[in-house]
């Protein structure tokens, strides 16, 4: 914490009105120190955490923070505000401000140390001192915990809140939590509260809740288990786990918490998840893997549910546990547990299908490349070599391209079963793998191919979701998962498949191959244009995957037009991370110094097809370098088209250019776009009013970049 926040960082007469205007305020102070190195980024990523939950916690506090690419180091800024800012507590403005910035790639220690405070920010008599100070080298010394907080006097007026707090009126005007006269709150242990301030990591260490158990001859105490879990994963998700241990300690609970945080986490020991009577999750984000927790009572609410109110959670699982209320015992998708909160199923689709084409990629690079470079060896009439098992030659360069060219055409044939299978598991699960498979081994069956294998996953994956939701007899449940389900969804599937959708579907297939065989001139260029925007609009997310799994379902029956395709494809999609890597060398002064590092890797990444490689480059500067990506894209995309360069890998960049019709044009379409995204972004970025540092020791100085 001493390397965190100094007397600079601290601001005891904070005048911002609006949390935005603290926020920058208290930023300014990070840029000053060389903490921050784009003011305009890191709020904009500030306001991002902040539009997806209020920061501002009951007890006149706020806590904007996030984790940011423009952040050196863990900083921590205070600002004490008279009039109160309203970060958007329920109970009014906030007079204590904390501003936490973490760097994207912060350690765990770091991290560690920052759940600290947020466990500090749970102790009356810490918030009472920061009222109290008096001075800024005084204030950073008790945040870094050099001084300990005096026990603050009682308010000279107080009130009751809903859930029995006791609140009092700052002298600010503001209500307050205060401590009951002597520092500690009702029915609270003081001498645990400096050992929970300063140790969050025992919240989750193995084995919690069985210790302290009840004296003998005693009845055994109610037993809860918790996981709390916030968006960064800094600041709420430790303070909800002091809030519900405070208040499970003051009503005799044994109650053990996991905090799914930044800094990882230990997950509860599975003894004390079995002995539990009771689960409570507060989390804004997905609990991971939440199927542990299968069968007990359950509340599950929003974290700064925990922190506000955690007594009214306890005594809700209570009366849960009471009725006999469990959980089912069904485990979340794999895209339900790495999602967020309040996804529509337009979201959820495009993360199912990404799942699918995520898990095919591999095939398609082991199989494409295998096949290219049989062709390669041995000329593209190795597809009619006999069988390498009847005739293999040791000796034989064509033995060998046959060879290469099997093993890839069988890895290849995998191609629409793995994405209907990862399609279906994306969606259901394990359980939704066998009918997902069967669905898309009968995509190839009837020559419905790759828009068979997307409809044939998500079939799959939507009758096992909803026989996962009928009530079986308690007998009945333990063969749901190995024989009814992968039973019954199979039969629903095949019946689909086979008779209903699989026919229209491979008719799509067919005018669609005819399409690809039938481009030339102005349609082909166009579709070379979209392909190219596309590739390089989200730089390897969905857009990009989109258009990627569109070439490589034409190499499953090539003809020239989807060869075009492909080549177009993986010309413009190298086009980004080259360029940004030419951009870092012709005029490094426009960029920080780890960009300049990103842009040497970026030379080996964007030459092996890696589009990923840019974006470093765009999450700093995403108004300048994205546009400028696509112009080049376009350019690439459209060249390639006309130049009518075809390609039968489906990855591998300069390294299979001896496998590219054309080759020579092809190579001069990927630098004509390189140029042109290079030129861009550094005209883009030369017209800001403020350039970015030149070396590493101008980077350490104030600097704030223009917003587009």
């Amino acid at each position: 914490m001493s390397q965190m926040i100094s007397a600079d960082l601290v601001d005891l007469d904070l005048s911002a009105h609006t949390k935005e205007e603290a926020a920058r305020s208290l930023a300014e102070r990070m840029v000053a120190l060389g903490r921050v190195t784009d003011l305009d980024g890191f709020l904009a990523d500030v306001a991002a955490r902040e539009a997806q939950m209020p920061t501002g916690l009951d007890g006149g506090i706020g806590i904007p923070h996030c984790r940011s690419e423009h952040v050196t180091e863990p900083t921590l800024a205070f600002g004490r505000s008279a009039q109160g800012v309203d970060f958007g507590a329920p109970d009014g403005p906030a007079d204590l401000i904390f501003l936490i910035a973490a760097p994207a790639g912060a350690d765990d220690a770091h991290l560690t140390i920052l759940s600290s405070l947020a466990r500090h920010l749970m102790d009356e008599d810490f918030t009472a001192a920061l009222r109290a100070a008096e001075d800024p080298a005084s204030t950073a010394a008790l945040i870094r915990g050099d001084t300990p907080p005096v026990e603050a006097p009682a308010p000279a007026s107080q009130t009751e809140v809903p859930g029995g707090d006791v609140v009092g009126r700052s002298p600010q005007g503001v209500e307050r939590d205060e401590p009951e006269e002597g520092g500690v709150p009702e029915g609270s242990a003081p001498e645990e509260t400096p050992q929970r301030a300063t140790a969050p990591e025992a919240t989750a260490s193995p084995g919690t809740a069985a210790e302290g158990t009840a004296a003998e001859g005693t009845a055994a105490p109610f037993r809860i288990v918790a996981v709390t879990s916030c968006p960064t994963g800094i600041a709420h998700t430790y303070m909800a786990a002091e809030a519900l241990e405070r208040a499970g300690s003051d009503d005799g609970i044994e109650l053990a918490v996991e905090t799914q945080g930044s800094a990882g986490f230990t997950r509860l020991d599975p003894a004390a998840i079995a002995a539990a009577d009771g689960v409570i999750f507060a989390h804004d984000v997905p609990v991971r893997d939440k199927h542990r927790f299968a069968g007990k009572p359950t509340v599950d609410v929003g974290v700064k549910a925990a922190i506000n109110r955690p007594a009214e959670l306890i005594a809700e699982v209570r009366a849960k546990s009471e009725r006999g209320e469990v959980t089912s015992a069904a485990k979340g998708s794999p895209v339900d547990e790495t999602g967020e909160p309040g996804e529509g199923y337009g979201t959820k689709l495009r993360k199912w299908l990404m799942s699918g084409v995520s898990y095919m990629v591999p095939f398609v690079a082991a199989g494409g490349l295998l096949i290219a470079l049989g062709f390669a060896i041995g000329g593209y009439e190795i597809n009619k070599a006999p069988s390498v098992i009847e005739h293999f030659a040791w000796t034989d360069t064509t033995s060998w391209a046959a060879l290469m060219f099997q093993i890839g055409g069988l890895a290849f044939g995998f191609l629409v079963p793995v994405l209907a299978g990862y399609i279906a598991y994306g969606m259901a699960d394990r359980p939704g793998l066998v009918p997902g498979f069967v669905g898309g081994a009968i995509a190839v069956s009837v020559n419905a191919g790759f828009l068979g294998g997307l409809v044939a996953g998500l079939i799959a994956g939507a009758v096992v979701m909803a026989i996962q939701k009928l009530k079986v007899p308690a007998p009945l449940r333990g063969i749901m998962p190995v024989v009814a389900i992968p039973l019954v969804s199979s039969i629903v599937v095949g019946f689909l498949m086979f008779l209903v959708v699989g026919e229209p579907i491979a008719k799509l297939q067919s005018a669609l191959t005819d399409w690809l065989s039938s481009l030339s001139g102005a349609n082909a260029i166009i579709l070379g244009v979209i392909l190219g925007l596309m590739m390089c609009f989200d730089l390897g997310g969905p857009l990009n995957k989109v258009a990627y799994a569109f070439a490589v379902g034409g190499l499953a029956n090539p003809n020239e037009g989807s060869l075009k395709v492909m080549a177009a494809v993986m010309a413009a999609g190298m086009v980004p991370p080259l360029a940004m890597a030419l951009a870092t060398t012709v005029r490094g002064k426009l960029f920080t110094k780890a960009e300049r590092e990103n842009g040497k890797a970026a030379w080996v990444l964007g030459a092996s097809f890696i589009t990923e490689g840019a974006i470093p480059f765009a999450a700093a500067d995403p108004l300048r370098v994205i546009p400028a990506a696509m112009a080049g894209g376009a350019v690439t995309g459209a060249l390639s088209m006309t130049f009518e360069c075809t390609l039968r890998a489906p990855h591998g960049g300069i390294f299979v250019v001896p496998l590219i019709g054309n080759p020579l044009l092809y190579l001069i379409a990927i630098l004509a776009g390189t140029a042109v995204s290079t030129a861009l972004v550094v005209l883009l970025k030369g017209l800001r009013k403020t350039p970015q540092p030149a070396d590493a020791t101008a980077a350490t100085q104030p600097k704030v970049a223009v917003a587009a």
